[in-house]
């Protein structure tokens, strides 16, 4: 790990229980290796086959974040979660589709779903969004006393939401404390416009990019503005967050 990077803390229910995470998909494959990445987080794990069976579990088992495939053999997953917001269940869900197209992302997004990963796509993926989920739930916290996210002399505090450089507070809108947080989370790794709309916006923007480079040039206004700079940009490749060398 690189130096002055705080590593990512592991995550529990307040009560000190593992984080539970239902796992809707009627493909058992997946459904199994999704089981063994989440347990390997230290989380409780439940897997259903049917749009049917996750409506019963997410009664039964009381899940703090639900993974849901798109297409499943009797209720689809749009309708599945539509079932679940009419009941009055809050529970957050990350879709799982074969689909790409912004339409579908737009549509699972209106229909109450929290975020959208496109098959294939690796574990860790799916794992890092769902850490992301359960963090803006008040059902986990993380288990270890610092939640903080150190690249040099920047800190970011992901429970209070307060960000420092150097001794100086610095506020934020959450929109830039997201888009700062990912930068935080990948320091020194370059980081393009479609990653970032994808993470921090959660949905393609199409043309809309230049969003991005508004957004940075809030948080450099904040974040750099009479310092030595920490945001860089990469002609054609995108934007990495370094700590200054001394």
């Amino acid at each position: 790990m690189s130096p002055g990077v705080s590593p990512a803390q592991p995550l529990t229910r307040v009560d000190g229980t593992p984080v539970r995470v239902l796992v809707v998909d009627d493909e058992p494959v997946l459904a199994d290796l999704l089981r063994m990445a989440l347990r390997y987080e230290g989380w409780e794990v439940r897997t259903a086959g049917t749009g049917t069976t996750a409506l019963r579990e997410v009664r039964d088992f009381g899940p703090d974040v639900v993974v849901l495939d798109v297409m499943l053999p009797d209720l689809d997953g749009m309708a599945v979660l539509r079932r679940l917001r009419t009941q009055g269940e809050d529970v957050p869900v990350l879709f799982l589709t074969a689909k790409d197209a912004v339409e579908d992302r737009v549509a699972g997004l209106t229909a109450g779903g929290d975020d959208y990963v496109t098959k294939p796509f690796s574990l860790e993926e799916v794992v890092a969004r769902l850490r992301g989920l359960v963090r803006r739930t008040q059902a986990v916290v993380a288990s270890a006393p610092d939640p903080r996210l150190v690249v040099g002399d920047l800190v970011l505090d992901e429970d209070s939401h307060e960000v420092w450089r150097g001794e100086e507070s610095i506020e934020l809108t959450a929109t830039e404390f997201e888009l700062l947080r990912f930068l935080m989370r990948n320091p020194r790794r370059v980081l393009s416009k479609a990653q970032i709309l994808d993470r921090v916006w959660n949905y393609d923007f199409g043309g809309q990019a230049n969003i991005v480079e508004l957004y940075i040039s809030y948080l450099r206004k904040k974040i750099d503005a009479g310092r030595d700079p920490m945001i860089h940009t990469l002609r054609g490749a995108g934007y990495v967050l370094k700590p200054v060398s001394t």
